[in-house]
């Protein structure tokens, strides 16, 4: 009986699996088509409006700044510069995003990625991310190449409630008034 049920169990392990693995292609940084899927951390966002943010990741396994401060609305370029001797990456998201794609990329270390809150990075090159921040909140950015996000490869990304006056609040966003 438990013969006949492995297969059956394989199969919904790499279906859970299948999600972030079928996305991911040989494309190191370059992203052919972004996909603007609202995420819990933000959206891709339209590199006209962006303000730019310089971070710089080396092999002491570190991100700096290590610590980046944005307003609700706000569209971010993250030019991402690799200063080390090793692949590095970042990726955007919320604390257990980050764990669960951490423990995919252990399972699976030549897994790649093409999204558009992350971005690949070789040694000497620079790549980049542009993101509209439009939940309030902190989150983290990673790089989850096998081993770098447990040596403590983590930044922190505080998105801080739009003002009133601010032009860019989501209207859907806004809390509904009551009379």
């Amino acid at each position: 009986m438990t013969a006949r049920l492995f297969p059956i169990f394989a199969a919904l392990a790499w279906a859970a699996a299948a999600p972030w693995a079928m996305a991911h292609g040989d494309t190191h940084g370059t992203k052919a088509s972004t996909v603007r899927e609202q995420k819990p951390w933000g959206i891709a966002g339209d590199a006209r409006s962006a303000r730019t943010v310089q971070v710089r990741m080396t092999d002491d396994m570190r991100f700096r700044p290590g610590r980046i401060e944005v307003r609700q609305g706000e569209t971010i370029r993250l030019v991402v510069r690799n200063e080390g001797r090793m692949l590095h990456e970042m990726v955007i998201g919320t604390k257990q995003a980050l764990d669960e794609h951490a423990a995919l990329m252990a399972k699976f270390p030549g897994m790649e990625h093409d999204e558009a809150f992350m971005a690949h990075v070789d040694p000497g090159q620079e790549a980049q991310i542009v993101w509209n921040f439009n939940r309030a909140g902190e989150f983290q950015f990673a790089c989850l190449v096998p081993g770098h996000y447990q040596a403590g490869m983590v930044g922190t990304v505080t998105v801080k409630p739009a003002r009133k006056t601010d032009s860019y609040a989501a209207a859907s966003d806004a809390p509904a008034r009551t009379r």
